[in-house]
């Protein structure tokens, strides 16, 4: 491994050392014996925020009813997530502030008690690296999603070790930095929330009629006539019509569409009128083809997840159904211009959109809205459900599982601007979410140079490249030994106590 300490020469006065030989790893005891009515931290893994080493030390609970079946660590512990994917996403702190000085915690965690010399904050450091995680993931064992590093990769890991002062400006120039870098990520999330607002921003002015002149201002400026919304739906429910009376197998008698109730709406600007998403399109819900039937799957036509309705354009899928697939199942193949509602989820999905750019089936979990059959501007209707996607939400959002369905989303209020007004709209929409994308994507890029730049530090800090050596430093041999020779001494101590002796039960 290229940035494995193992592979690189030390400066004059450090030296290589594994990690049992400068700590106690998982102590089964606290560094002070506690009574069972003591007070301790309790601190399961949700508590250790990843990354920052922060833990949340709320929770306070009796010894006596966590001492069995938790870990146990004191202050001044390095604590270290063994399971995946907490390891991997940096679950790595020091205890410090516990109740008591004590804390149980996850059975998840490997402990390591820094012997005196060695600094916690460096050994936090060092496990912090993306290298030594890395590593660590390829020594994990077990069953998938419950993969762990075992303790003796933990204790035969090498780690460079410089004399303890240098240790301290370690962790200072350290921590320098970080600051730095820290206050640079902060600056990128503030950025990141202003573009989201500005985001928020455009698409309620293009569904409020300021984001461009509206049809009825050019009209009167330019001593014009244009065709008013209400005429444009009414032109747009004949042809609805039309298109039912044309089909060989109609069902029943035609529904018409029922109009919005506008008592509680806002006011529109002139030209405009209140439809709703059932009254100015056909909405359908998809199906999944059995999956017990593979001759249902792997074909040519698309099949839309409600994972892939994601605020995105579709140009292909994940899976694709077949003809059998289809024909056996209440699946409607949708136009290119369609809009995919997300119907389903408590997490993000539900509310999110989609536009069809190839002709593709979609899951039960989503509704199709056929927006190009209207004649009028997908678009549009995508990005007004784009800007309406936390009021959409609170709709259903009281069940036991949070959905819509096809009748709420018919139900769905929708301003119909007039059809010139609708383009233009759309026209200076995209031209602002292309300069918003393209800001993103430089706070995206310059997050991952601080991600980059922050490991960077690391390495240079354990090969010595931080911060300069000073020769009046005690050597780490020196200090090393000094640790080989107190551990020692420990172990005959303990040894050499005499055991308290068992008085014999009487029978």
């Amino acid at each position: 491994m290229r940035n494995d300490p193992k592979n690189r020469s030390l400066p004059v006065g450090w030296v290589r050392a594994k990690v049992e030989q400068v700590c106690l790893v998982n102590p089964r005891t606290f560094a002070v014996p506690l009574s069972d009515n003591c007070e301790v931290s309790f601190v399961p893994m949700a508590a250790i925020e990843a990354e920052t080493g922060v833990i949340d030390l709320s929770q306070i609970k009796l010894f006596g009813d966590v001492k069995k079946g938790y870990t146990k660590f004191s202050d001044g512990d390095v604590l270290f997530a063994k399971i995946t994917p907490c390891m991997e996403n940096g679950k790595i702190a020091i205890a410090n502030g516990l109740k008591n000085g004590s804390a149980c915690g996850t059975t998840e965690l490997h402990v390591l008690r820094p012997f005196p010399g060695l600094s916690r904050e460096y050994l936090r450091f060092f496990l912090l690296r993306t290298d030594f995680r890395k590593q660590a993931q390829r020594n994990m064992a077990g069953t998938a999603g419950q993969l762990r590093v075992p303790a003796w990769f933990i204790e035969q890991a090498h780690i460079p070790l410089p004399p303890h002062p240098e240790q301290r400006r370690i962790v200072a120039e350290i921590e320098k930095q970080f600051t730095r870098l820290e206050a640079a990520e902060a600056a990128l999330r503030r950025i990141e929330v202003n573009l989201k607002r500005y985001r928020a921003s455009v698409l309620k002015a293009a569904s409020e009629g300021k984001l461009v002149p509206t049809e009825a201002e050019l009209a009167e400026a330019e001593g014009r006539d244009y065709e008013h919304a209400e005429q444009l739906l009414e032109r747009i429910l004949v042809e609805r019509r039309a298109r039912w009376e044309s089909q060989e197998k109609r069902r029943g008698k035609y529904r018409e569409p029922v109009p919005p109730d506008t008592s509680d709406l806002s006011e529109l600007p002139a030209g405009w009128i209140w439809s709703n998403i059932g009254e100015a399109f056909e909405v359908f819900v998809g199906a999944t083809p059995r999956r017990s039937r593979p001759e249902y799957w792997g074909g040519d036509i698309s099949w839309v997840s409600s994972s892939e309705v994601a605020f995105n354009r579709i140009k292909n899928t994940r899976e694709c159904t077949t003809e059998e697939g289809l024909n056996n199942s209440s699946m409607d193949l949708h136009p290119p211009g369609t809009v995919l509602l997300g119907m389903i989820g408590e997490g993000k999905t539900r509310g999110q959109v989609s536009i069809l750019d190839i002709s593709a089936c979609n899951s039960q979990n989503s509704a199709a809205i056929r927006a190009s059959q209207s004649k009028l501007p997908p678009e549009y209707l995508f990005y007004y459900l784009w800007g309406q996607y936390d009021v959409t939400r609170q709709i259903g959002s009281g069940n036991n599982q949070p959905a819509l369905n096809k009748s709420r989303v018919q139900e769905i209020p929708f301003p119909v601007p007039p059809i010139g007004e609708q383009h233009r709209i759309v026209a200076e929409v995209e031209s602002r979410l292309s300069i918003i994308q393209q800001a993103e994507t430089t706070v995206e890029i310059c997050a991952k140079r601080v991600g980059r730049l922050r490991q960077s530090i690391l390495n240079q800090a354990f090969s010595g490249q931080l911060v300069p050596q000073d020769s009046c430093d005690e050597p780490a041999s020196t200090l090393l030994e000094r640790i080989k020779t107190e551990r020692e001494a420990a172990r005959s101590s303990k040894a050499s106590r005499p055991r308290p002796t068992r008085r014999r039960s009487r029978k």
